[in-house]
């Protein structure tokens, strides 16, 4: 049976949205609505969750910080304070995204989870269904998806995982590797966050062991007195991406030595080509290496399946383990509650190339989706703001050009 069918129809309340209704108060979300009320356009934000941001609130490490410099995370229409470091800690963007909300009066309805969106061509509205106290329908002509890449943990199925016995947590529930001083722990996954908990492990006195299943680049996070994104933003401007890939990695190669000999293969595309072509970010290194090439941190293949108190390796060895930790990222919820769509894929990410993404049909928009940061998010964010106020603008001279000649026709009657 359809979510938009059923006998507690007459229990629904409907609630009419003059203007744009945004789903997600997280920075997507809080960067439209701050470019929406620039150009004086109503509009209204629903979170699930009880505070803005919720994913940097409650699914972060304590020791997280922004890893790219203030200047390239800022969103549109309010900077960093100039008293912030170069790369804020998660408190600090915390801080920066709550104060971003006053500053432009975003005030969203909090604990009004989303459950069933899609446009009703009969009388050209979305129709966005929610949970909270009692179920609500809004209706809208325009639907600004805001909830991100980042909205459900993602945990892979491994043989055996249920009689493992000890401790398995997703990085979004990691804090401290104080919770794990003395303990052997195997962090699945070797992105960002996987090395970025193998270190905060080791400085907290656990043992970790790294799953390196997949190629990965680590580049320095700083290179030649800037920030490695810096450098490759300027090399740009001059120089083809497959030429600036090689600049990096030989920048790379200087600072961190050959990889390879620590188990970690480079993929054939360079680290901006990759980036652009399939979304994948390479690792900024702030520490993780030094600890690999001590052995702080073990390197090591895929699973093969959990046994009580081990895991068995795709090369036969067998490791004693106390707690698995699972830095293997998130996904989108958006096919779960959002019908009838073209702009966003099976995988979360959008059907048209960057920087084309933010734009659907029926008046349907989504930031946050293109695996482009917090800069693509600001760029998609005043686009869609931008078209939908040239529409207002359309509609509202049409409507007044329709009552002005209402008026003559009546006066001259």
């Amino acid at each position: 049976m359809s979510q938009f069918s059923g006998h507690r129809q007459a229990r629904r309340r409907t609630k009419w949205v003059n203007g744009a209704l945004i789903v997600g108060a997280g920075p997507s979300g809080l960067a439209v609505g701050a470019c929406l009320r620039k150009q004086g356009l109503p509009f209204v934000i629903l979170e699930r969750a009880r505070c803005v941001a919720s994913l940097w609130q409650t699914r972060t490490y304590d020791r997280l910080r922004l890893h790219l410099p203030k200047r390239f995370c800022s969103l549109p229409g309010l900077p960093f304070p100039g008293d912030f470091p170069e790369y804020p800690t998660r408190d600090q963007f915390v801080e920066y995204l709550e104060a971003y909300a006053r500053r432009f009066e975003l005030s969203p309805r909090f604990g009004e989870a989303v459950t069933a969106a899609r446009f009703d061509a009969t009388c050209g509205m979305w129709r966005v269904r929610t949970a909270a106290e009692a179920e609500v329908e809004y209706m809208c002509h325009w639907l600004v998806v805001a909830t991100g890449e980042n909205a459900e943990c993602v945990v892979p199925a491994v043989e055996g995982m249920c009689d493992f016995g000890g401790k398995v947590i997703h990085s979004g529930e990691y804090k401290s590797g104080e919770a794990f001083s003395g303990e052997r722990v195997l962090v699945v996954g070797c992105g960002n966050s996987g090395m970025e908990l193998c270190l905060d492990l080791c400085l907290h006195g656990a043992f970790p062991a790294m799953v390196v299943r997949d190629s990965v680049h680590v580049l320095p996070r700083e290179a030649l007195g800037k920030s490695t994104f810096e450098l490759a933003v300027q090399l740009m401007k001059w120089l083809p991406l497959r030429l600036v890939d090689r600049v990096l990695l030989a920048i790379s190669w200087m600072k961190l030595g050959d990889v390879k000999k620590l188990g970690l293969n480079r993929p054939a595309l360079g680290p901006f080509e990759l980036k652009f072509m399939q979304g994948k970010t390479p690792v900024l290194d702030l520490g993780a290496l030094h600890k690999i090439k001590t052995g702080e941190i073990k390197v090591i293949p895929g699973i093969k399946k959990f046994l009580h108190g081990k895991v068995e390796l795709v090369d036969g060895r067998i490791l004693n383990v106390d707690s698995v930790i699972f830095a293997t990222g998130y996904r989108s919820n958006i096919h779960e509650w959002l019908q009838g769509i073209d702009l966003i894929d099976k995988d979360g990410h959008p059907t048209r190339e960057f920087p084309n993404g933010w734009k659907g049909s029926s008046g349907l928009y989504a930031v946050g989706f293109g695996r482009t940061g917090l800069s693509g998010i600001s760029m998609d964010a005043v686009k869609v703001a931008e078209d939908i106020g040239r529409i207002w603008r359309e509609e509202t001279r049409q409507a007044k050009h329709i009552i002005a000649c209402q008026r003559r026709r009546t006066s001259q009657n």
